[in-house]
């Protein structure tokens, strides 16, 4: 699934869609792709001559993969966290950078998902967590 198609279902916009393609597989695991390009608002002031992907953004990155876990269930609404738990941050990630993310459904209370998710830049881990949030 491309952008455009996401935008079917995740009610983010550019600057903040933040996944290029998502793919969900035989046993519901979503693996995502997201290209830092050189221009992204948050590069631009984290930090002036070294650009970083700052730690939120990472986060969202991965939160939306995991939204698009129950995809059928968000069209039309919002999705808020509820928590992000266990985070981790463990190399740099930088303009240029194809992150690519892997998302699993761990459970669902409510309307309230809870899913873990990891996000990677050729091979080397630079993020992971347990991420929930709301569709409302």
């Amino acid at each position: 699934m491309d952008r455009e198609e996401l935008k079917n279902f995740l009610p983010h916009r550019e600057p903040m869609l933040l996944v290029d393609e998502i793919n969900i597989d035989s046993e519901g695991v979503a693996h995502a792709k997201y290209l830092i390009r050189e221009d992204e608002f948050f590069c631009r002031g984290h930090f002036p001559g070294n650009p970083l992907v700052p730690g939120v953004i990472q986060c969202e990155i991965m939160a939306q993969s995991c939204a698009m876990l129950v995809k059928d269930e968000i069209v039309g609404k919002t999705t808020l966290y509820s928590g992000i738990d266990n985070v981790r941050f463990k190399n740099p990630v930088r303009p240029g950078d194809l992150c690519e993310i892997t998302a699993r459904l761990k459970g669902k209370r409510a309307n309230i998902f809870f899913c873990e998710a990891e996000l990677r830049v050729e091979d080397r881990l630079c993020c992971k967590g347990s991420l929930s949030f709301a569709v409302v």
